[in-house]
């Protein structure tokens, strides 16, 4: 297995070695990174889903970044369970739609077919049999590497990659024995340091320039995390990722600049809001349940385009004065449409994206949020 291994990442370092001029950074980096995670947008198209400005039909990529957006957040699932979208060759179609607006792009290894998430981190199924830690940690390592090794030769590289999604848990589990218990520690690091070490390599052979960063959702939980991961000597990533949703987060915004400050004082890391939302309605417009329901408001901020804008507005403003760096809003485009998820046919999120879907999916004010400025 070994020998395997090492075989197979030669050819991958030697190919990469022939194609130098593959990659092409982004035009230079924003003061404030503004963006949403599009991953869904591609499904909602190819399901008949039409976003609206002023009633015309427009691309939701060239949309956001007319409005002001300039980064845009990708999920790659291994091998989907549900579906075709979020696998290697759906992620190749964005980013290429993504880097022909001139958007930054974040790509978000989930380490896994289904989501992954602060309750759920389950390995791919392509890695169930491996019982050898170290053998998991090769196959972590050459899996991110032979990811980005794809996208380069299509000269498509990320911009930054997460390794990993929302990793409160232990990572990448083996579905018989899944839990959020206890992490094992030492476990953990190694093989989020593996995902990390194959995005340094990389950047050394190819002479790129892919930040690494870390996600952990709720900002109340990112100092218990980052402490303990250090301790154990988790190492070679710039940027620390927060999910801030107010319905599932015990800290106010107040709170969350103090966790930004902390962290960036104590890690010397840059932080950036990775996913964040908010209702503009109460509404469900389909058949599937919406996430952010009517618990999901907070008294200053009335469920409505107004309330949504002020929403963001303030929160850009407090983590702008805090240190972040960016905020990137959770799947802005995941319109309803007459497709299924894996709980029901429509979106779990219309109520919380840009468009209106009580008017044909116009675009909502809340755009206003990329071209704000304080």
């Amino acid at each position: 297995m070994q020998n395997t291994i090492s075989k197979i990442l030669l050819l991958l370092i030697i190919s990469s070695w022939s194609f130098s001029a593959c990659y092409k950074k982004a035009s230079p980096a924003p003061d404030f990174f503004m963006g949403g995670d599009m991953s869904y947008a591609n499904e909602m198209v190819d399901c008949g889903g039409i976003f609206r400005e002023k009633g015309q039909k427009v691309d939701p990529y060239k949309l956001f970044a007319d409005k002001g957006s300039n980064i845009i957040r990708l999920r790659l699932w291994h091998t989907p369970e549900f579906g075709n979208y979020s696998n290697l060759k759906d992620v190749i179609r964005s980013i290429q739609k993504a880097k022909n607006n001139n958007q930054y792009v974040l790509l978000d290894f989930h380490y896994s077919d289904n989501w992954a998430d602060p309750h759920k981190q389950i390995m791919p199924r392509a890695w169930k049999k491996i019982k050898d830690l170290e053998v998991l940690g090769d196959s972590v390592y050459l899996y991110t590497y032979s990811v980005l090794t794809t996208l380069y030769l299509q000269q498509l590289t990320p911009d930054m990659v997460q390794v990993g999604n929302e990793t409160n848990i232990k990572v990448m589990q083996h579905p018989d024995s899944a839990s959020d218990g206890p992490i094992n520690w030492k476990r953990n690091v190694f093989l989020l340091n593996k995902g990390l070490s194959a995005v340094k390599d990389f950047n050394t052979k190819n002479n790129t320039k892919i930040e690494s960063m870390l996600h952990i959702a709720q900002p109340e939980n990112a100092g218990w995390w980052f402490e303990a991961a250090h301790k154990n000597q988790i190492e070679n990533y710039q940027w620390i990722g927060l999910s801030y949703y107010p319905k599932w987060s015990k800290y106010n915004m107040d709170q969350l600049s103090s966790t930004i400050k902390d962290l960036k004082n104590k890690y010397n890391k840059r932080v950036m809001i990775v996913e964040t939302g908010y209702p503009y309605t109460s509404t469900n417009f389909d058949g599937a349940n919406n996430v952010l329901d009517s618990g999901a408001s907070l008294d200053k901020y009335p469920v409505s385009p107004e309330g949504q804008l002020s929403y963001m507005l303030d929160l850009k403003n407090i983590c702008q004065n805090a240190g972040c760096e960016g905020i990137i809003y959770w799947e802005p485009a995941w319109i309803s449409t007459s497709c299924r998820t894996q709980w029901g046919t429509g979106s779990h999120w219309e109520n919380a994206t840009f468009f209106d879907a009580a008017n044909n999916n116009e675009a909502l004010p809340v755009f206003k949020f990329f071209q704000t400025k304080f």
